[in-house]
């Protein structure tokens, strides 16, 4: 039977199969054929290794197990020993680094600021009054006052610690107050300045200091009061009067052992206003401790409160010493310093709103010039205050409705700063350059060091605000004129002066060797002097036994005369409201000028000026 099927080459295709069947006949012969071929002929070596494999006696390749990975022995032995030469490589090169000798660019020594503010902020450890700490430093203070308080006529028991006022050891509020809020104005604007001299934690625990004592002087827990300390200790000596007290007696603090009255105010608007400041200032300086920060917040409230609604000048009775040795001229300037220090600490607006009151402003005398406007001191904080609210313009430019009174205190601030060139005959100057804020009267250098801060400030307010200068008139002035002056008359007072002496005790070769300190002029030797034994130390024509480093005097008389005598204190005084304002001078134009300001630090409470902006709508889907 045949089968068709088609050609591939166009023909029909035909299929036997009986030859189909005969093929396979024959495939099935060969097959039996090849084994019988293998079966009767012995395979030779290589045949076998085709068909068997490789023989077991063949050499087997060696490997090494690390238990979680089993790798070949000569890929371990060669990675192992390639990280050994690379290993001595490394070593070798770098013993070859650390043995080439370098050239290494030490840090530049500190400048003489930077060295002044270290030794003027020893100062305040010589001031300090009650149970000292450890680390004070300073080897002739001890213990002192630890009673002050315990007087019937105060509620106030627990008054020992704060600060002697000067060389007599009274504790005066009213300057000692100003004196923390300048110290804390300048850690706030400078702090990086202050860390990089290494006295940033110095600083702070004398701030601390300061306001850890305000808090005794009135009940800082109410939220309301009636009442305060204005000082502890007497020093009048009015009518001949020889009762012991701490302007008769000559005692070094630690033999104290006469009474000590405490006098206590009930409206006193300028005190309050100026120690709400302080708090308030000094919150900011610590807003890292919270509940610190708080409970000072809590008493600036406390006290700016009493300052409104309790008016009056604290000095107003004329029935303390303090209407003899720092009376207060008025009160309107403390408000607006205050509520603008009020503000910044809490961001409540009011305070802005009070502080840009036109009516305050007008009976401050912000509006007419006198002649000592532009002077900041314990009495006149309006130039401070102007200075403090046109950095709020210049950085965060609240607009309406404080835009008009505060473009009024930038002006005014341009108007200040333009007096303290020598350009312009606002104020006399020394014939060595002294400029004479206080008009030729005593104790000069406590106005020059804080118009020194608020030059160098306000200039570098204007560079961080990218302003290149500001307007005295038809002239502009760029803003190292101001850093100029501010140097001028620093380095006058650190020996640049005609007769060669630093008014900064110990520094320098040549200072005020007769200082008039109690503490100071009285050896520590274990005797203990009376109130009138320390005459002898007073009087005597020898230089003062210890250094009290730091301490400005008070400066020399308009002719650039001075006298180096321990009896007279319009001389050689050092005082805390003085001291405060050279620190802020020396630590503003210490380092690197470019180094500037703490721009935000001050406005950490302070609220956004205007509304968050609503986020953008969601995107649109079909």
């Amino acid at each position: 039977m045949s089968m068709y099927g088609r050609d591939p080459w166009g023909g029909p295709l035909e299929i036997n199969t009986a030859d189909s069947a005969t093929d396979d006949d024959r495939s099935r012969n060969l097959q039996d054929l090849d084994r019988a071929a293998l079966s009767s002929r012995p395979l030779d070596e290589t045949q076998q290794s085709w068909l068997l494999g490789p023989s077991g006696e063949q050499k087997k390749k060696k490997y090494v197990d690390l238990g979680c990975i089993i790798v070949s022995r000569k890929i371990f032995v060669w990675t192992v020993g390639t990280l050994l030469v690379s290993a001595f490589l490394a070593g070798f090169i770098t013993l070859i680094v650390k043995t080439v000798p370098r050239h290494r660019h030490a840090r530049p020594p500190p400048d003489n600021y930077t060295l002044a503010l270290r030794k003027s902020l020893m100062f305040f450890n010589a001031q300090r009054s009650g149970k000292l700490p450890k680390h004070n430093n300073v080897s002739w203070r001890g213990n002192s006052c630890l009673k002050d308080g315990n007087d019937p006529s105060t509620t106030f028991k627990d008054l020992a610690g704060g600060f002697y006022d000067a060389g007599d050891a009274i504790k005066f509020n009213f300057p000692a107050s100003f004196a923390m809020t300048m110290l804390s104005w300048s850690v706030i604007e400078y702090s990086a300045k202050y860390e990089a001299s290494g006295e940033l934690s110095h600083v702070k625990e004398i701030i601390k200091w300061g306001s850890d004592y305000f808090l005794k002087t009135f009940n800082h827990s109410a939220d309301s009061i009636d009442k305060l300390v204005a000082q502890v200790g007497v020093g009048s000596t009015a009518g001949g009067s020889t009762t012991p007290n701490d302007h008769y007696c000559w005692m070094r603090p630690e033999d104290i052992d006469y009474q000590r009255p405490v006098s206590e105010c009930h409206s006193c608007s300028d005190l309050a206003a100026e120690m709400a400041a302080a708090l308030a200032a000094s919150s900011i300086v610590f807003k890292d401790n919270k509940a610190y920060s708080q409970k000072l917040v809590h008493g600036a409230k406390t006290l700016f409160r009493f300052s409104r609604e309790q008016r009056g000048r604290y000095t107003a009775g004329g029935s303390t010493d303090a209407a003899t040795f720092y009376n207060s001229t008025s009160y309107w300037d403390e408000f607006i310093w205050g509520g603008a220090w009020m503000y910044y600490a809490t961001g409540n607006s009011s305070y802005l709103q009070l502080a840009t009151t036109p009516g305050l402003a007008k009976h401050a005398g912000a509006f007419w010039g006198g002649p000592d406007y532009g002077v900041l001191s314990w009495d006149n904080k309006l130039a401070g205050a102007q200075v403090l609210l046109s950095r709020l313009r210049l950085f965060l430019s609240p607009g309406y409705p404080y835009e008009e009174i505060l473009r009024t205190f930038h002006n005014q601030t341009s108007i200040i700063m333009c007096s303290y060139l020598p350009v312009f005959t606002t104020f006399n100057r020394t014939k060595g350059g002294l400029i004479q804020l206080n008009h030729g009267r005593p104790q000069p250098l406590q106005y020059v060091v804080n118009a020194a801060f608020l030059a160098t400030l306000y200039s570098d307010y204007l560079d961080a605000a990218d302003t290149p200068g500001w307007y005295c008139g038809p002239n502009f002035y760029s803003t190292d004129v101001l850093r100029e002056f501010a140097k001028t008359q620093i380095d006058y007072i650190l020996g640049k002066n005609p007769r060669k002496m630093s008014y900064v005790v110990g520094f320098g070769n040549h200072y005020p060797k007769h200082v008039h300190h109690r503490g100071a002029s009285i050896p520590k030797n274990k005797i203990k002097y009376s109130c009138k034994g320390g005459w002898k130390w007073r009087d005597t024509s020898k230089a003062n036994p210890n250094t009290i480093d730091g301490a400005m005097v008070a400066g020399p008389d308009k002719h650039d005369g001075f006298r180096d005598v321990r009896s007279n204190y319009n001389y050689t005084e050092p005082t805390l409201a003085g001291n405060a304002g050279l620190v802020a001078a020396l630590v503003a134009l210490s380092g690197e000028k470019s180094v500037g300001i703490d721009k935000n630090t001050i406005f950490s409470a302070v609220p956004p000026m205007f509304p968050t902006p609503p986020p953008p709508p969601a995107p649109w889907k079909p």
